[in-house]
């Protein structure tokens, strides 16, 4: 048997495939035209009345005794291959001995008239070895069957991922399955199509109707059956998309010429979970935060001045959206691209929507201009924050809180933004010192240092020393002369002459509150010994 190319349709052993892989010693006597079924197993039997035991799609093997004496009458072969065919047996083999040395004519003749594919057995080819043949390509092929499966999974998985997830989904299913499929909503109305390789089409929408109504009308899991004359409906099948409540929320319809594989149903099975993931989280998984959102869009000032009753209610929508309880509190977090702040150009920012909401257990999600803001639940621990790292991300953690100081944290976490950004290092909010060179980090406030300080810091070390330690000291008294003086202990005239040279090289008026605060902060970011 030749292999499959990795998009190939999930199927499993037909008989055909079978064959090739047995001694040519093996005759077909009468071709039923089987071929394409799907074989189940391989059984020898030689009791008179075997299908009692049989499911659907044997090979049946058999050297003859229910032939014998009486049993090798026309009538009771007819009936013995006509019960066979009602198995829904895919072939019959005889064993050429111990008992007949050919095919008898009359099983033959029985086979032609009920078209039941017939073999001829060789003596050299043993039962045994026909079944062990057909064990090791079963297992061949569910080895196949499962790589075909992990793959249409990831398929799958990343066609979820995709702009438009359902689309994308129903094109992944129909390549690998070969059947048409219909994604109805709530409201009867097709949101997407697939069609599957063969240019096989959905029927009108008109004749789904009876159907759809059973769907949308119903409850629990179920599939709805129906059968049209159009090629690739002669079985159409619909799988109802419901809510965690059992509330209708949509449908699969699924067309075919063709009973479906149990791989090509797992396939599909997969499908219909996945689609009812999304139409969840389209619809009965967004409730909390839409609602949310209208209450805080429509009553800006509620959170101040909301009574009780319709606090608690925003409380618990902010829990439902975090998946959290109403007491626990929330964090506001914010997420900047270090390696590219900005989105590339045409690209959707679903994918990272999915990602960070859930990353943060969380369905409140904003993409920004500088990346994206959430608000979660979550501690947001050191293994989270470095999952996120890797990802090229850095982050704002904000500090714990509460529905009603959400605003003032988020102001909060903004402030620290731009630290983040210059230094490339993600900051935790109630780590930070609430100063102004706290808030401006090392990086940013050197550079501040090195720009407004750069005449003094530019002298010989013998200047700048003395230079710098007057300021410090003139500064930290207010400008006070005698006070910087004694502070000094320098005679208050040389702490005049001294501010004055100052003055000159900064090229700065240092009576303006405004320079003396920024000499100030840019002071603390050089080195003390000086």
């Amino acid at each position: 048997m030749s292999p499959e190319p990795a998009t190939a349709r999930i199927s499993s052993v037909t008989l055909d495939q079978f064959l090739e892989q047995l001694p040519p010693e093996l005759t077909m006597l009468h071709d039923g035209g089987s071929g394409t079924e799907l074989l189940r197993w391989v059984e020898p039997s030689e009791l008179e009345d075997p299908t009692p035991y049989l499911p659907e799609g044997e090979f049946l093997l058999t050297a003859g005794l229910p032939f014998l004496g009486k049993g090798g009458s026309a009538a009771k072969v007819d009936a013995y291959v006509k019960r066979l065919v009602g198995a829904k047996v895919a072939a019959l083999g005889f064993g050429i001995q111990p008992y007949f040395d050919a095919v008898p004519d009359v099983l033959l003749e029985a086979c032609r008239r009920h078209n039941l594919t017939l073999f001829e057995v060789p003596e050299s080819l043993p039962f045994a070895a026909i079944g062990l043949e057909f064990s090791q390509l079963l297992e061949t092929d569910a080895a196949r069957v499962f790589r075909q499966l992990a793959d249409t999974n990831r398929q799958l998985m990343r066609a979820v991922l995709s702009p438009r997830p359902e689309h994308e989904l129903l094109a992944a299913l129909v390549q690998r399955v070969p059947v048409w499929a219909l994604l109805v909503g709530a409201d009867g109305r097709v949101r997407a199509r697939g069609h599957s390789a063969g240019g096989s089409t959905a029927v009108e929408q008109s004749q789904l109707a009876p159907m759809l109504d059973r769907l949308l009308s119903g409850s629990g899991p179920r599939v709805e059956m129906d059968s049209f004359e159009q090629p690739g409906s002669a079985l159409v099948f619909g799988h109802p998309l419901r809510s965690t409540k059992d509330a209708n929320l949509g449908a699969l319809v699924l067309g075919a010429d063709a009973p479906l594989t149990p791989a090509q149903n797992s396939v599909v099975q997969s499908a219909v979970g996945l689609l009812e993931l999304l139409v969840r989280q389209r619809t009965s998984g967004s409730l909390a935060p839409s609602q949310l959102a209208t209450a805080v869009l429509l009553h800006p000032d509620s959170l101040v001045n909301g009574g009780t009753r319709h606090v608690n209610g925003l409380r618990d929508l902010l829990a439902q959206s975090v998946s959290s309880t109403r007491s626990a509190p929330v964090r506001v977090v914010q997420g900047i691209k270090v390696d590219s702040p900005e989105w590339p150009a045409g690209d959707s920012p679903v994918r990272e929507v999915l990602q960070w909401r859930r990353l943060f257990d969380t369905k409140l999600v904003e993409i920004t201009e500088y990346g994206f803001a959430a608000i979660t639940r979550l501690r947001v621990d050191d293994a989270l924050l470095a999952d996120v790292e890797k990802l090229g991300w850095r982050l704002v953690i904000g500090e714990p809180t509460e529905l009603a100081g959400l605003t003032e944290a988020y102001h909060r976490a903004s402030s620290l933004r731009a630290r983040v950004q210059l230094s490339g290092k993600s900051a935790r909010a109630d780590e930070m010192t609430w100063s102004v060179t706290g808030l401006l980090g090392q990086e940013a406030g050197t550079m501040l240092a090195s720009r407004l300080l750069a005449p003094v810091l530019a002298l010989e070390p013998e200047r700048r020393g003395p230079l710098l330690a007057v300021l410090r000291g003139w500064l930290s008294e207010n400008g006070s002369w005698d006070a910087s003086a004694k502070l000094l202990g320098l005679h208050r005239n040389s702490v005049r002459r001294q501010i004055g040279v100052l003055a000159e090289l900064l090229d700065m008026d240092l009576n303006q509150a405004q320079v003396r605060a920024e000499l100030w902060i840019a002071l603390q970011y050089v080195d003390g010994s000086d």
